[in-house]
């Protein structure tokens, strides 16, 4: 499958409860890969992105290590319905870490991410399982049992309840005593995706793909070779849903700004999701004023 552009997505990593300092070195992280996989990140905290018109240009909308403490605290009600018209219209999701502990309120929300956070037993060294679907390109550079230190988290639903495909699990050894044992299923889920996100409406004509991994805590781990590895998999692989612009310029969101640019060529293969790279700076005029900030060598664009 060859894109017909770089793919946009859109970080968002607004808090309002506890708050994780591996934020600015996740953002780092990330917006640093993002050439070598021609993504093209924004990054934003500010809720009134949270339209339709600035949602349809992104391919992608990923919830970084989001938290809040009350119902639409960090995107309001007509915020939370163009997320849900973004997901409606092929929109792609995808959720780190805590992104499982926000809008608890929302439905569409909770099926589109798989399950809410419950708790997690003290920061310890965990051993973590990928022999679920070991091939799958999400966790293909994992080994079967793959052991660092990291939160485990419980979650109150199970995702598989959705038509969610977990695929990254813990060792139960790992994991810690916890109520919400019998809820989330068995194995214990610590990575999933969605081949159609779930939080799309019922009858929704076009749906995109949703991943969920509920690693990431510490900055250390943003530093790790194969936890980056796995995220930029999780990326990759909800971006080649084909139902936005950056494979598909037939559809209806996405990065369609090609401002008389070169084509750019970046191809994917289905069965490793291995991106060719080529970067083009994104186009002015998007519908937030925005600031252009280059971080080593990249063009992250923060939206004010």
């Amino acid at each position: 499958m060859v894109a017909a552009q770089p793919a946009k997505v859109l970080i968002f990593s607004a808090t309002n409860g506890y708050r994780h300092e591996s934020i600015p070195d996740a953002i780092s992280a990330l917006t640093t890969a993002g050439p070598s996989h021609n993504i093209e990140f924004d990054q934003t905290e500010d809720s009134t992105a949270f339209t339709d018109a600035n949602l349809t240009t992104y391919d992608a909308i990923l919830f970084l290590m989001v938290t809040d403490v009350s119902p639409n605290d960090i995107i309001n009600l007509e915020q939370q319905t163009a997320f849900q018209n973004y997901l409606n219209s092929g929109g792609n999701f995808v959720g780190i870490h805590s992104a499982s502990d926000c809008l608890h309120d929302a439905v569409f929300y909770q099926r589109e991410i798989g399950a809410y956070f419950w708790d997690h037993p003290t920061l310890g060294e965990a051993t973590f399982l990928n022999n679920v679907d070991p091939t799958h390109p999400t966790v293909s550079m994992i080994p079967e049992r793959w052991t660092y230190t990291e939160e485990v988290y419980h979650f109150k639903q199970d995702p598989r309840s959705v038509g969610a495909k977990v695929v990254l699990t813990v060792d139960p050894n790992s994991a810690g005593a916890n109520a919400s044992a019998a809820i989330q299923g068995d194995p214990h889920p610590i990575a999933w995706y969605q081949e159609r996100g779930a939080g799309a409406s019922e009858g929704a004509p076009t749906v995109g793909r949703s991943f969920y991994t509920s690693l990431g805590h510490l900055s250390s781990t943003w530093a790790d070779e194969t936890f980056m590895a796995h995220i930029m998999a999780g990326i990759t692989w909800s971006l080649g849903s084909n139902t936005t612009k950056a494979f598909n310029p037939s559809t209806t969101v996405g990065n369609a700004a090609l401002k008389g640019s070169a084509t750019t060529g970046w191809a994917t293969s289905l069965s490793c999701l291995c991106l060719l790279p080529a970067y083009r700076n994104a186009p002015e005029g998007q519908p937030m004023q925005t600031q252009q900030k280059e971080e080593r060598g990249w063009g992250l664009r923060q939206l004010l």
